[in-house]
This record gives structure tokens, C-alpha cells and sequence, in this order.
């Protein structure tokens, strides 16, 4: 699928006058286009607000806002960290910080509410309840997502692995068993992981169940992904908002949870003792109360 560069850059020959001003303005300020108004765009390049709208009309967008969300995917994975961070510096400098990032994650969650499909989530149950083993892998900060979905999967079942990711040959020793029977559940997010993606690749080749969690159906991923789960990542300066992803994550564990009922009674059952005999949770009472 074309990003909206390779949309706009394709479809400038045919565009008006004014178009062309605010084509060649995105393709060559695509980080600064995105974080701005319609009304402010226009005027940076010398056209009316109304302009612009019909800009973002003409290319398939439902308006302005659509054709920014498609400039922030880009951004999200083209930028530095550095690039990113003096972006946002200016961008919320003086602001609500709390308030806005807050807010950001709330719009994730809606965003990836209406996103996510509905069936493949529950072929993704399906593989793992059926799965002879269960590889968990994702790298950087999509890591901690794989190492929480790691440790309820391993109160669940008795065959599940995360996947360390100290360096590529590692990651392939520990997977390099995997076969037709056996599910891998691949996470990554803007800026995308290769090693996540060639330890997807040597899955696929081997049969195996690939289930990959990720933002877009443009993600790297998804040419390996047998079910593909889609959360929005939220760019919040030099960091991604992993607020979404965690979400359908635990979605995912409770919905697996729910069908393993019986087997997971026993398990906490016995788990519960353990607790108590060796004292790992704090049993403190409040005296206050």
C-alpha cells in the first residue's frame, strides 16, 4: 500500500497550481506538515484554507484531518529519535503536558476500538489455545509488551517462550525449533524492529502460526502475519504510546483466560498457596481503617 508521499508525489503532475504549492511543501516538510492547521498550511504556502481541504479531498481523504494522520504515520517512522524530540520540544513547550498526553492516549484507545477486527481476534485465541508451543517476541520498548503478555500466558499454559533479544544470532537459536504446530506472536511498533521482522520471516518459512500485533497494515510485519492485530501507537514525543497495544493485549489474555477456565482455577489455586507459604505478596492491614 502507497504512503500519502508516494500518493502525492505519484498523483502531482495532474494537480492544479495550488495544488502543486502544497504538494511540494509536504513532500519536502512532511514533519512540519503534519502538525499543522489546514488554515496555517495554506498560508505557509500561499493558498486559501478551503484550498487545502480540497487538497486532502482530492487525494481520498475525508478531509484535512484524515490526510494528517496519514502525514503522523509517516513521521512516526521516518524521524529520529533526536528529529522527534525537537519537534515535540516546540510542538507542546508551555503546555498541559499531563493533560495532553492523557488525552492522546484516550484518542488511541477509541481509534483502535474501531480498528481492530473482531474476527481475527478471535482466530488469534484459537491459535494459542491450539498452539503445541507459544513464542512471545518483540525488541526495544515493544519488548515490555511481549515480556507482560509472556508472563499471564505462563500462568496460563505450560508451553510458552519470550523470546530474548540481546542479538540476532540469539533470538534465531531460540526459535530455530519452531515448526507447523507452533504459534509466534510478533510485536512491533514505529520505528519498526528488523530483527522483529527477519525472526518473523524464519517463523513463516517453518509453518508456524504467525500472529502479529502492530499499527498498520503497511507494518513491516504483515507480509508474515497469518492474523494481523492492529493497536494505534501514538507518537508523544521522542516516545511511542504503547497505551492501545497493552490494551488488546489484555484483551487477549482475559479472552484466553475465559476459555481455559477450569485449568486456570487449579493453577491460581495452587499459585495462591505458594504466595502465602513463601510471602511474595505484602499481606499488610492498614490499622487506619
Amino acid at each position: 500500500m502507497e504512503s500519502v508521499l508516494e500518493q502525492i508525489i505519484k498523483s502531482r503532475d495532474q494537480m492544479s497550481k495550488g495544488h502543486k504549492k502544497i504538494a511540494d511543501y509536504i513532500i519536502d516538510k512532511y514533519d512540519k506538515a503534519a502538525f499543522m492547521t489546514a488554515s496555517k498550511l495554506g498560508k505557509e504556502v500561499g493558498v486559501s484554507e478551503s484550498t487545502v481541504v480540497r487538497f486532502a479531498d482530492s487525494l481520498g481523504y475525508d478531509g484535512f484531518p484524515e490526510l494528517q494522520d496519514a502525514l503522523e504515520d509517516v513521521v512516526k517512522i521516518r524521524l529520529t529519535t533526536l528529529q522527534r524530540y525537537e519537534m515535540a520540544f516546540d510542538k507542546m513547550a508551555n503546555k498541559d503536558i499531563l493533560s495532553k498526553v492523557i488525552s492522546a492516549d484516550i484518542s488511541t484507545l477509541k481509534e483502535t476500538l474501531e480498528l481492530v477486527d473482531q474476527e481475527a481476534f478471535d482466530k488469534a485465541v484459537e491459535s494459542l489455545l491450539n498452539a503445541k508451543k507459544i513464542y512471545v517476541l518483540g525488541v526495544r520498548s515493544s519488548y515490555a509488551l511481549a515480556s507482560y503478555l509472556g508472563f499471564y500466558l505462563n500462568l496460563i499454559f505450560d508451553n510458552v517462550k519470550v523470546v530474548q533479544n540481546d542479538s540476532m544470532s540469539e533470538m534465531f537459536e531460540q526459535i530455530v525449533r519452531i515448526g507447523k504446530d507452533d504459534v509466534v506472536i510478533g510485536i512491533t511498533f514505529p520505528r519498526y524492529s528488523t530483527k522483529t521482522c527477519k525472526a518473523l520471516e524464519y517463523a513463516k518459512s517453518k509453518g508456524a502460526t504467525v500472529i502479529g500485533v502492530t499499527d498498520a497494515d503497511q507494518s513491516p510485519i504483515i507480509p508474515y502475519s497469518d492474523v494481523k492485530l492492529l493497536a494505534m501507537s501514538g507518537m508523544v514525543s521522542f516516545i511511542d504510546s504503547l497505551v492501545a497495544p497493552l490494551s488488546l493485549i489484555n484483551a487477549l489474555i482475559v479472552a484466553i483466560g475465559m476459555k481455559k477456565k477450569d485449568g486456570i482455577t487449579a493453577t491460581f489455586d495452587a499459585l495462591e498457596s505458594i504466595w502465602e507459604e513463601y510471602g511474595v505478596y505484602n499481606k499488610g492491614v492498614n490499622n487506619d481503617k
